[in-house]
């Protein structure tokens, strides 16, 4: 999939996210990447054959107490390794989606088995 395409993917991936929760939003950059970098992969630690489609870089919303004049956090959604397991086009849209609620729930402050579990019930 091409860049623009992919790049609107992950706009209707942010516009699945409900404008309450836009707004609260604070100094975040949503990217998009090919690969997590191998600083990322040694940072997190992670296995070989893993695969990270997304990364949350910042301090969350929750742990926020004298925040002021800091780079915005990161959001990075990573293209290849969305591709390389989606077995479609409309694969590669649900997946982005996920992605991109996953990692705007880690700015609020959920960690990551917070995250899982809501997405457990939000699947149902």
């Amino acid at each position: 999939m091409d860049l623009d395409n992919f790049e609107k993917l992950v706009r209707e991936g942010i516009d699945t996210i409900p404008q309450e929760h836009l707004k609260k939003l604070d100094n975040v950059e949503i990217v998009i990447e090919d690969n997590p970098t191998s600083e990322q992969i040694k940072k997190l630690k992670l296995r070989k054959n893993y695969s990270l489609l997304g990364l949350y870089e910042g301090i969350p919303k929750t742990e926020r107490w004298g925040y002021a004049q800091v780079l915005p956090d990161k959001i990075t959604i990573f293209k290849n390794q969305i591709e390389k397991i989606a077995q479609s086009e409309e694969e590669i849209k649900q997946l982005v989606k996920e992605t991109v609620w996953h990692e705007i729930a880690h700015h609020f402050g959920m960690n990551e088995e917070s995250v899982r579990k809501a997405e457990k019930r939000h699947n149902k």
